[in-house]
């Protein structure tokens, strides 16, 4: 009797042996570094922007919150290398990005990622730039000489898979060539406004030169094995309002397993 309980035991532990080690495997490749996507950092002058803002205070708290818990933030550079090779990344990996380009981000955002040392992204709309409400070019190029690294938002904030294929070239094309204008230098990465893209607008951001481009919950990648369609994780004043355990989740790196997928159109 004794010995067939031993066997039991023996045959239990091998099996829950087992099944941890394949659990863990399957953990760690479905592991997705979050990409961290803010708009407003402020106070909105508009209701209807509250979803896409964050508070100073909360974007603070929420930056303190990354330091703290010892969270590795790496440059978009460092992502696309790492995907591009099957990298690895640590599961407190996390990418710190800004979409449209907002003036608010140059006067609140910057000087508290300064004061933590982060390095972050920012998508702009090229043709807002330096219209009221939106950062300057000698704003952008301060914020490129502080950590930022610059991408393309297309030229007006269209949605692409409304446009026919000309304008859909010009408003990704385009975006490339008046931000390289005014940089003097190479822009590589791109965002699809609204996270919209379809299959030509992947194409023209691959054939106009950019090395990446973000989308939100849409496409049907949820681990971010395509360059060209990277999911982002939206960041807004609400999850400062029920503690860490929000950010936890959004942070965790599986956050993408649980979130509705939508089609890319």
């Amino acid at each position: 009797m004794r010995r067939i309980l031993v066997r039991f035991f023996l045959i239990v532990g091998i099996t829950i042996a087992t099944v941890g080690v394949g659990f863990t495997f399957w953990l760690r490749d479905r592991y997705v570094v979050p990409i961290i996507t803010y708009h407003h950092v402020g106070v909105p002058s508009d209701r209807s922007l509250f979803l896409n803002t964050v508070s100073a205070e909360s974007f603070e708290r929420q930056m303190q919150f990354l330091k703290r818990n010892g969270f590795e933030i790496i440059s978009f550079d460092s992502l696309v290398k790492g995907i591009h090779r099957g990298f690895l990344f640590r599961r407190d990996t996390v990418l710190i990005q800004f979409d449209d380009g907002y003036e608010d981000n140059y006067v609140n955002a910057l000087p508290i990622l300064k004061k933590y040392g982060f390095p972050a992204m920012e998508f702009l709309i090229s043709d807002l730039i330096g219209k009221r409400g939106f950062l300057t070019w000698d704003q952008v190029k301060e914020m490129e000489e502080n950590n930022f690294v610059m991408g393309a938002h297309t030229r007006t904030h269209a949605y692409l898979p409304d446009l026919s294929p000309q304008k859909m070239r010009d408003e990704i094309v385009g975006s490339k060539k008046i931000i390289e204008q005014h940089l003097g230098h190479s822009i590589d990465y791109f965002a699809y406004p609204s996270g919209g893209f379809n299959v030509p607008a992947k194409q023209i951001a691959k054939e106009a030169g950019f090395q990446a481009a973000v989308t939100t919950n849409r496409g049907k990648d949820r681990y971010n094995e395509d360059l060209y369609e990277l999911k982002r994780i939206r960041i807004n004043d609400r999850d400062s309002r029920f503690g860490s355990i929000i950010m936890w989740f959004k942070l965790s790196g599986y956050y993408n397993l649980f979130r509705k997928s939508k089609d890319g159109e």
